[in-house]
């Protein structure tokens, strides 16, 4: 999980760009680069080793007067690679992305990057010209922010917001699925898109769905560096371990987090790790540990939405433990199944047409909640975060399944994906077909519970009856979200639109009364969690 910084002409002094840079040295500790080009624009890296070890790997790349930095990972890198050998081009060393600066000269940005099986956020200037290019990949996996230098009002990049916000105006998301070219951004892939809806037997679904899975995790499983597993217990990570532990030959390392009184999480995840016989730790957490990380957490994801910050507290503490007691860079995650299959309030979708207008929604906005969550709480440590459902052949199929399908009709959620592995004896079905917690409840109900009477302690009835007036867009409308917006507000003041809305369950389904996000307060919760 590398990151970069990118200073178009903006005349800024040395100092202050090395400040800025130092707010993301996190994201990749191994190795720092500053390049001023001949035009002045400053290329700053921060390496994460992942891919090629070796000098050879570092950023920024140069070729025939063009220079790029790129944070990603491009799975279909060896066959770019044999296609552009067959063009004339000889490669220095081993790295992944090195692919990326010849694949523009001979295809032009729009073509590269329709032509990239990748998570990846790039910067591309050619000295020539004097153009500026930047990308995204479609779910935003790898994050990216771009603004406008206060000096000379020329375009930045980077990969965190906090690198930009002393020296540039107007900071925002770059937007997923995009690439930016002679001054404008243009959609090259909108990954909620569907063109034609698929209608198949229930068996080629199934089939469909566990080919596609196998390949985007089997795909996932190549680096230079270590790589661990998060395992909560339920359906979606304990599908990329078993798949994981499958194909590799020696014991994959997983990791589970609960809280000291009451985890949910960590019997699950003990029993998965068992059957697929891990390399297995559990980490435990502490009140103290949830009051006491607040503040770096929300700093580090830097948003103020409850669902977000909740899920993230977990994630932040194991992987602050990989980081600090073992020697592993990769990260292999289950994000964004529940977005495309559905979850528990999408039980409530009237019809098959809106639980596709959701998932649509929810999908395109995946960047500003759980996708940027995964990142943020791994490059925090130091790691790099690697999300198979995520992959766009499988998103791309399972968008287009008829979402009659996918509604639950089966008394049982995501039953597709269940169904897709029945019997396949990669995982028992007990293990399959169990209900889940949410993530944020999952490690302990006790957790959320610390953090609402953290915040009833410190605001009055009366604070939050003002909170309109002090926050007029984006109102908390409890006390524990306004804890959470202050905190915010404290490390980026008025940026409060990096974030579309609250991630909370459809209202319009599940009724206006419902103002926690958990899953905890639907009527449907039933077993979960237990």
């Amino acid at each position: 999980m590398c990151g970069f910084l990118f200073m178009g002409s903006a005349d800024g002094a040395d100092q202050e760009i090395i400040e800025s840079l130092d707010q993301i040295q996190h994201r990749g500790p191994d190795d720092r680069q500053i390049v001023r080009d001949a035009l002045g624009n400053d290329f700053c890296f921060q390496r994460l080793s992942i891919m090629d070890l070796s000098v050879l790997g570092r950023q920024p790349f140069e070729l025939s007067g063009r220079r790029l930095m790129c944070n990603g990972e491009v799975y279909n890198f060896a066959q770019l690679r044999k296609f552009l050998e067959t063009q004339g081009y000889h490669f220095t060393g081993n790295s992944d992305c090195e692919v990326l600066l010849p694949l523009f000269e001979t295809q032009g940005i729009e073509n590269m990057v329709k032509m990239l099986d990748a998570e990846f956020a790039l910067i591309l200037v050619d000295e020539t010209t004097g153009d500026v290019y930047a990308a995204r990949d479609p779910f935003g996996i790898r994050p990216l922010f771009y603004g406008f230098a206060k000096k000379t009002g020329k375009i930045c990049f980077a990969s965190e917001a906090k690198a930009l916000i002393k020296t540039c105006d107007q900071v925002t998301p770059f937007p997923p699925g995009n690439y930016y070219a002679h001054g404008e951004f243009h959609v090259y892939h909108d990954i909620s898109k569907v063109d034609l809806m698929i209608e198949e037997p229930l068996a080629e679904i199934s089939g469909h769905i566990r080919r596609k899975l196998e390949r985007a995790v089997k795909k996932r499983l190549h680096a230079d560096a270590p790589m661990g597993y998060l395992l909560s217990g339920g359906l979606d990570s304990s599908l990329v371990c078993a798949i994981a532990a499958r194909e590799l030959e020696q014991p994959i390392k997983t990791f589970a987090i609960g809280m000291e009184t009451d985890p949910i999480d960590l019997k699950y995840a003990k029993e998965v790790a068992d059957f697929l016989k891990t390399d297995h730790t559990e980490v435990i957490m502490t009140k103290s540990d949830v009051l006491d990380n607040l503040r770096e957490v929300i700093y580090h994801l830097e948003t103020w939405d409850i669902t977000t910050i909740r899920a993230s507290i977990g994630m932040y503490m194991i992987c602050k433990y990989i980081h600090e007691n073992t020697s592993l860079k990769v990260l292999m995650t289950g994000e964004v199944s529940d977005e495309m299959f559905g979850y528990k309030y999408t039980d409530f979708a009237p019809n098959a047409a809106e639980f596709q207008a959701e998932a649509a929604k929810r999908v395109r906005e995946l960047y500003m909640y759980d996708v940027l969550r995964a990142d943020r709480c791994l490059a925090a440590h130091s790691l790099e975060a690697r999300v198979p459902f995520a992959d766009l052949d499988f998103a791309k199929y399972v968008m287009a399944i008829n979402p009659q399908r996918k509604l639950n009709t089966y008394h049982k959620g995501k039953y597709l994906l269940r169904h897709a592995f029945e019997g396949t004896e990669l995982l028992p079905d007990e293990i399959l077909f169990r209900e889940k917690a949410a993530f944020s409840d999952a490690v302990g109900h006790s957790m959320v519970d610390y953090l609402k009477a953290y915040a009833e302690s410190l605001y009055t009835d009366e604070a939050l009856a003002h909170a309109a007036k002090k926050y007029p867009t984006h109102t908390p409308f409890t006390k524990e979200s306004l804890l959470y917006r202050d905190i915010f507000e404290s490390f980026y003041p008025g940026y409060d639109g990096w974030i579309k809305d609250f991630w909370m369950p459809n209202k319009a389904w599940v009724g206006e009364e419902i103002n926690d996000p958990s899953a905890r307060v639907l009527s449907n919760y039933g077993e979960s969690g237990k």
